[in-house]
């Protein structure tokens, strides 16, 4: 993460005259004033969103905690389930001496786990901030797991950058917890406590958490594989050609007649993906995983970009036709490519592009792998690039209003995609 953006203080700071400054700041912006200090750019976004919710600032909203079945529900279907014992690890030695929290939510903002010193969960719990609320920007006002979900990046805020008063008194730091094999958000790991008791290393703190969760489920996906190459292995000895075994996920287990490559396409039955080495492939399908071989049809995906009411997308290839609805964000990358050409485009740019700044890299990669698995492995990595047995085409058929100069311009960085979102709302 980067700390000159990140961190809400700087070593030295004055945490109570900064905490001073920034309430006065609080005040001045929210009663609509125009105060001598302005907010940070992540503080600022967030509470021009959350303005807009109608939220109170003076007091606490209301929160209602689901049951404790539902929080046990939630936590049986969290992947995060089997790597918490080790988030608590790093965080409950110096929780009680540094009268912190740690707190660990899923994809929709609920807090699951809740652990650290006594005295500050006590506090916690007269604020709401307890296992089973809610904790979005869109319920509890601009905070680090809310604003943390809303950015798809790292939050730090302190005092009064908090949307309420009642969280004034508090700092809170979160980052969030991506999936390493899908690349989907999990949830969110947070470190909170008495705003007075910051220090610049509890950003490093909340970062070797994150880290530490994903390798963790890093390892128990390459034990799958393992199984998984186990399992099949009779299987490929009776297969001969070139061919890859791979799991749902297209995260490969066995590669045999070609290059070695980590991972391709999310297959699917119905629908073929291309692969470095082997061309255009028919996924089949196993017990636990899935078998790549080449094709021995037609040698180009052929797909049509459809820019109606809902973008779809048409694709031919291998002598099957299929439909699939793609988001808006979908529709944009796959023009942004297009246009790009073989040249393609870095994460970086697409960041850019997509976002307006560098800073989304890790939301640009889950982007790409939910494209993936959508579409298949239609397009390359580094740069990201359509495969070279697409051919995509546009149908502005519905869209009469948005002229192909427009998309000409959005893919060439102009500024088009609000255009196209205002248009297609279904982000």
């Amino acid at each position: 993460m980067d700390r000159s953006t990140f961190s809400a203080i700087t070593p030295g700071t004055d945490l109570s005259r900064y905490a001073r400054d920034l309430m006065r700041m609080h005040d001045t912006v929210i009663g609509g004033g125009k105060p001598t200090m302005q907010p940070r750019s992540v503080v600022a976004r967030s509470w021009s969103r959350v303005l807009r919710t109608g939220l109170d600032p003076v007091g606490s909203n209301v929160r209602v905690p689901y049951s404790p079945e539902e929080i046990e529900q939630r936590r049986r279907s969290s992947p995060l389930a089997s790597i918490i014992g080790d988030l608590e690890q790093v965080i409950s030695p110096v929780a009680d001496a540094s009268q912190m929290l740690l707190v660990v939510t899923d994809a929709d903002g609920v807090i699951l786990w809740r652990s650290g010193s006594a005295r500050v969960r006590s506090r916690a719990d007269a604020l709401g901030f307890c296992v089973g609320s809610v904790w979005t920007e869109e319920r509890v006002g601009t905070n680090a797991i809310g604003t943390a979900l809303a950015e798809t990046a790292p939050v730090q805020l302190f005092s009064g950058e908090h949307f309420e008063q009642s969280q004034h008194p508090w700092y809170c730091t979160a980052a969030p917890i991506h999936d390493p094999i899908s690349g989907d958000l999990l949830g969110i790991v947070d470190v909170s406590g008495p705003a007075m008791t910051l220090h610049p290393a509890i950003g490093a703190l909340v970062d070797t958490a994150v880290r530490l969760a994903e390798s963790q489920l890093w390892r128990q996906h390459e034990q799958r594989l393992d199984r998984l190459r186990t399992e099949a292995a009779p299987l490929l000895a009776a297969v001969s050609g070139p061919v890859l075994l791979v799991d749902d996920h297209g995260w490969v287990a066995h590669a045999s007649g070609v290059a070695a490559t980590r991972r391709v396409g999310a297959p699917r039955t119905d629908r073929a993906l291309t692969v470095p080495g082997l061309g255009l492939c028919v996924p089949e399908q196993l017990s636990h995983g899935w078998l790549i071989r080449p094709s021995e049809s037609a040698a180009t995906i052929r797909m049509t970009l459809r820019l109606s009411s809902s973008p779809t997308v048409e694709v031919t290839g291998t002598g099957r036709q299929w439909r699939s609805a793609v988001t808006v964000r979908h529709a944009e990358i796959l023009l942004l490519l297009q246009m790009r050409g073989r040249i393609g485009m870095s994460v970086t740019e697409l960041s850019h592009t997509l976002f307006g700044d560098a800073d989304h890299a890790v939301a640009v990669r889950a982007e790409v792998s939910r494209l993936r698995r959508a579409l298949g492995s239609v397009v390359d990595s580094r740069p990201y690039r359509l495969a070279e047995s697409v051919e995509l085409s546009l149908d502005l058929c519905g869209a009469e209003d948005l002229s192909e100069s427009a998309f000409v311009l959005h893919c060439a960085g102009f500024g088009v995609r609000n255009r196209i979102s205002e248009k297609y709302s279904a982000v």
